[in-house]
């Protein structure tokens, strides 16, 4: 999701009459929208990705694809099933996207320096975009944590009470009944994918975008912005969805001891394949929430600096 970094970073000097706060919230504004436009995919994900391989003479797996997932979750559990975890979703964009996208440009200039003249090393923006992606879901854990296991609850047999009411009371009920570390868990896993992912995108977003315009007809523009955007997706999806799965699991299932425990059950029990479990929803939710927050992004700073400059 850090595949607008770079662009910022050409849209510097337009974009540094903005105040930090108002980054703060064009990000978070931008990265708010996404979520709700993207969850259906998430959910779905989620669910395919928490799914244990049908034992020999077991029923077959109750998901079967993206787009089979999105349907079996709406037909049992109604449409409205799909915008589960919404909630603690919208607190982590607001925590997270608006920290990591309105923290980026003040630790490059720190990492780089303030006098620094030129065009910025790649492994400097590397390092900053892992660092505030790291420092960003440190914040946001708890949210990222309550979201998950909200979607994880499927539907639950008649007669059966749900493990949490709402978003609010999965976090009081996490704390009073497992502690309040225990809304950190799977922080070293979920620091590990978004640094990945922050960086892999980042690397990936430059490359497609100068190989890109080296194509006759292509300009900077919007069309290229999304064509590099959807390319860093992909490209983050291969590297981060080990670490995802990972994540999922940790979070959504309390029987892993550790994270290689997890690693290492998952290999054994479900084989390599298993990484990659919904990697399609990953790549059409990561490619999707690229676009729409790109877009949207780009609009809220100009509404942003039209209302500062207006002052």
């Amino acid at each position: 999701m850090a595949s607008h970094l770079p662009d910022m970073v050409a849209d510097s000097k337009a974009g540094s009459d903005i105040s930090l706060a108002g980054t703060f919230a064009a990000s978070a504004f931008a990265a708010c929208f996404a979520e709700i436009c993207t969850i259906p995919l998430d959910t779905a994900k989620v669910r395919l990705q928490l799914q244990k391989k049908a034992v020999d003479g077991a029923a077959l797996p109750k998901y079967r694809g993206m787009l089979g997932t999105v349907a079996t979750i709406a037909r049992e559990e109604g449409l409205s099933a799909l915008w589960k975890g919404i909630v603690p979703g919208l607190h982590r964009q607001c925590l997270y996207g608006g920290l990591r996208i309105g923290l980026y440009e003040p630790v490059k200039t720190m990492y780089v320096g303030k006098d620094f003249v030129g065009d910025v090393p790649l492994s400097k923006k590397i390092l900053a975009a892992f660092t505030t992606g790291a420092i960003g879901i440190t914040i946001a854990n708890p949210t990222d944590l309550v979201k998950v296991r909200l979607q994880a609850e499927g539907k639950l047999p008649p007669g059966v009470p749900r493990r949490y009411t709402g978003a609010l009371n999965a976090y009081s009920t996490i704390v009073r009944q497992e502690g309040v570390g225990a809304l950190w868990t799977g922080l070293g896993p979920n620091i590990a994918r978004n640094g990945i992912i922050n960086a892999a995108e980042l690397a990936s977003y430059d490359q497609v975008k100068q190989t890109i315009l080296k194509i006759p007809g292509f300009t900077d523009n919007v069309v290229t912005h999304l064509f590099a955007g959807l390319g860093a997706g992909f490209f983050a999806v291969c590297v981060g969805s080990p670490v995802d799965v990972v994540k999922s699991r940790m979070m959504g299932d309390s029987a892993y001891k550790s994270t290689l425990d997890c690693f290492i059950k998952t290999l054994k029990n479900d084989g390599p394949l298993a990484f990659y479990k919904g990697f399609l929803p990953n790549f059409g939710r990561l490619g999707s929430w690229n676009v729409i927050m790109f877009l949207t992004l780009e609009q809220a700073k100009k509404f942003v600096r039209n209302m500062e400059s207006s002052r």
